[in-house]
């Protein structure tokens, strides 16, 4: 894993912008690990990934914590994952988890710790932090492979 970089936001719709400029560049194959405490914002991180990725806005991108997956059709599928309540590895071959790890999308995992070993290695790790003020967020940025890195960088180029 490379060394993380930082990355700040200071209301929710600063971190819809992130997401949606990190989703303007995702294609294909890409893997988004999001990390953080409850409420961090993941969810509205991957909303903007959504709208960068071309979702239909009309769609209700929330979090698939009971569903386990949500998908949603774009330039490319976005399929987000949420292993919080997930209590085995069987049960994410029992939701299809195996078969979201193509090129026809991108695959987005909140709580990827619950069952580290599934989530391809390279991938871009994304440890969301609240705070100081009740709106700011930290984003530590960690690329786990060449595609990742890559996404990392241009990353870097568009956000201030």
């Amino acid at each position: 894993m490379s060394p993380a970089r930082s990355f700040r936001s200071h209301s929710p719709a600063e971190t819809r912008a992130l997401g949606r400029s990190l989703g303007e560049l995702l294609r294909g194959g890409d893997v988004l690990a999001l990390q953080g405490p409850l409420g961090a914002g993941k969810t509205c991180l991957v909303q903007g990934l959504a709208e960068g990725l071309g979702v239909d806005p009309r769609a209700p991108v929330t979090s698939p914590t009971f569903g386990i997956v949500a998908e949603y059709p774009g330039r490319v599928w976005l399929r987000h994952a949420d292993f919080y309540r997930v209590e085995s590895y069987a049960r994410l071959l029992d939701a299809g988890f195996d078969d979201l790890c193509d090129e026809t999308g991108v695959l987005v995992v909140e709580w990827p710790e619950r069952f580290p070993d599934v989530v391809p290695p390279d991938r871009l790790e994304i440890r969301i932090s609240p705070g100081p003020g009740a709106e700011e967020r930290s984003f530590a940025l960690a690329a786990g492979g060449e595609r990742a890195e890559q996404l990392r960088k241009e990353l870097e180029t568009r956000w201030p």
